[in-house]
């Protein structure tokens, strides 16, 4: 019997490439494409995947036999998803396979599971068109329950549904188990995926193994969280939609406020007028154009009254900032680019748009004063106040966790108060222009997410019929700015249509695809795309070029076929903040 050879990717840093090893004869009808092995490399033993089995190797080279079979790996389907994902995202194709992979190590699968089908039932007219159609976008409002959304999902086979958080994965599985759908919660229950079921988890779950895969579902796929920040900057969304192009099989991405990207890609469900409306609860806004900024408070009147209320208030406010906002000190105007409506800032005479680069003169365009004042405070300041304010403790959650008593009536903290509280009668953001205006080209979707955010808050202490209570206060000096307006009138997509045409204007995602080159070697690999046909590569502040093309194809393939200088090197494509 001829020996067998397999094909076998290491996960080694800096080596994407396949080597070929023999099969030791007790594992000759074990080993199959996609399990996970050890094998010698140049000395020493690494883990790996086997790509192909019975491969001719090259004439005259003398192979070495795998070390160890350690267990079932990423299916076919996903081996090959992975090198799409690597030329898609300029990554390793192991990087993606490890995430693809158990841990720990499955050595063989359960039973194979019956395709589950969720008990007949009625859904809504409008989920039975969005699942009947290969790519759509479900716009529903903060309020919405998302399991009759998950159960259309899982009335087609075994479905995925992506989550943005760990917390909202596990109820969804305990709501789909509760409805009679078999339901494997990944990582954990990666090998119940594989043998067959609907399979429920974050952005990680896009690469879970799902036999028989039926539908795909994105849970706010606008969220930030869905996309890796650390290179590759693989977007969860993204490859759901790819997976699920090439099984043939329906993709919904749902959402309070669909991405421009989401909008781009498939054809968009809207939940009726009335249903929107009740979806959201009452917004109040509080013009703060008419204060003097040199004696303006972060406290408005409509703030304390909310504040010495009995109701549970979030008051949110960015601690660092993001961007320096300037007001004039005359008319009270917020300093904002011309071009681009980003807050300016003054790092020396003139005004500075970190946005976009442009530059004019430290003059108010309302009333021509010269005159302008830096308004910021941290989180920390503003708990203080907030105590004497109210005369009881005041809780504090920022990004590194709570301080002080999460549980006060009272809680100040940065957004991530809105991820570790899923409750409250009512939301407060403090400062919310430097949400609209800050130096980031996604930040009016950014700001509309914050907003659409605190409004599941809100309406999660709702009544049970389902209706939006309590309210959101926007305390803003931009009270004509279109995420204000969408919050008031219930309507996503006045965000959407200004956010297309400036991006249009500035040459920015979606209308472009775009790739961020930062780290030592940036320059030099700069230089080695500059001339590449479709690409365009513009140097920015702090080190950084940005390289633009029509379409991903033509970026990618300009990426993927320009060698990478020495030394350190980050691309992110896609890049979430510029």
């Amino acid at each position: 019997m001829a020996p067998l050879v397999v094909r076998v990717l290491p996960d080694v840093a800096a080596i994407d490439k396949t080597f070929d090893y023999l099969v030791p004869e007790p594992l000759r009808d074990q080993v199959r494409v996609g399990d996970m092995v050890r094998v010698e490399l140049h000395g020493r033993r690494v883990g790996g995947w086997v790509t192909e089995v019975g491969a001719t190797p090259p004439h005259g080279v003398e192979l070495r036999p795998l070390a160890k079979r350690s267990g079932i790996g990423p299916p076919v389907e996903l081996l090959e998803l992975a090198g799409w994902a690597a030329w898609r995202w300029a990554g390793r194709t192991a990087h993606f396979l490890t995430t693809a992979s158990p841990d720990p190590l499955v050595p063989a699968l359960p039973a194979r599971s019956r395709p589950a089908r969720t008990p007949a039932r009625e859904h809504h007219p409008l989920l039975t068109t969005a699942f009947a159609q290969p790519r759509s976008v479900l716009q529903v409002a903060p309020g919405t329950n998302l399991v009759p959304v998950a159960l259309a999902a899982a009335a087609l086979g075994n479905a995925l549904v992506l989550c943005p958080t760990t917390a909202m994965a596990a109820t969804m599985a305990s709501r789909l188990r509760r409805a009679g759908v078999t339901v494997a919660v990944h990582p954990r229950e990666w090998a119940r995926g594989a043998a067959g079921t609907t399979v429920v988890g974050t952005r990680a779950a896009a690469w879970a193994p799902v036999a028989d895969l039926a539908a795909v579902l994105v849970l706010d796929e606008h969220d930030e969280v869905h996309q890796q920040e650390q290179a590759p900057t693989w977007h969860a969304r993204d490859v759901a939609v790819e997976r699920a192009r090439r099984a043939g099989v329906p993709c919904v991405l749902a959402s309070p406020c669909p991405s421009l990207e989401a909008l781009e890609w498939g054809r968009l469900h809207a939940v009726d007028r009335a249903r929107a409306r009740a979806g959201w609860p009452v917004v109040e806004v509080v013009d703060r154009r008419a204060e003097d900024p040199r004696q303006a408070s972060l406290f408005s009147d409509a703030l304390v009254r909310l504040l010495r209320s009995d109701q549970r208030v979030l008051c949110v406010l960015n601690r660092t900032g993001r961007a320096r906002l300037l007001v004039c000190g005359s008319c009270g105007e917020v300093a904002t680019c011309t071009h681009c409506a980003a807050a300016v800032n003054q790092p020396a005479d003139d005004l500075v748009c970190p946005r976009c680069g442009d530059r004019r003169p430290a003059v108010c365009g309302s009333c021509g004063s010269a005159r302008f004042r830096n308004v910021r405070k941290g989180v920390a300041r503003v708990r203080e106040e907030l105590e004497a304010l109210v005369g009881e403790p005041v809780g504090e959650v920022t990004a590194a966790g709570p301080s002080g008593t999460a549980s006060a009536r009272v809680v100040v903290g940065t957004e991530a108060v809105l991820r570790r509280i899923d409750r409250a009668d009512a939301v407060a953001f403090l400062d919310l222009d430097q949400e609209l205006l800050a130096p980031r080209y996604r930040a009016a979707e950014q700001a509309l997410a914050l907003v659409a955010a605190a409004a599941r808050v809100v309406a999660a202490s709702g009544p049970a019929s389902g209706r939006a209570a309590g309210r959101l206060l926007l305390q803003t000096r931009r009270p004509d700015h279109e995420v204000v307006e969408a919050a008031l009138h219930a309507d996503a997509s006045r965000v959407a249509a200004a956010e297309r045409a400036r991006r249009e204007l500035l040459r920015f995602p979606p209308v472009t695809a775009m790739a961020e080159l930062s780290g030592p070697a940036a320059g030099a690999y700069a230089e080695r795309l500059t001339g590449t046909a479709g690409l365009e590569v513009v140097s920015v502040e702090g080190g950084r070029w940005l390289v633009r093309a029509p379409d991903h194809q033509r970026l990618c393939d300009g990426l993927a076929a320009s060698p990478r200088p020495p030394g350190r090197l980050r691309v992110a494509v896609d890049p979430m903040r510029v």
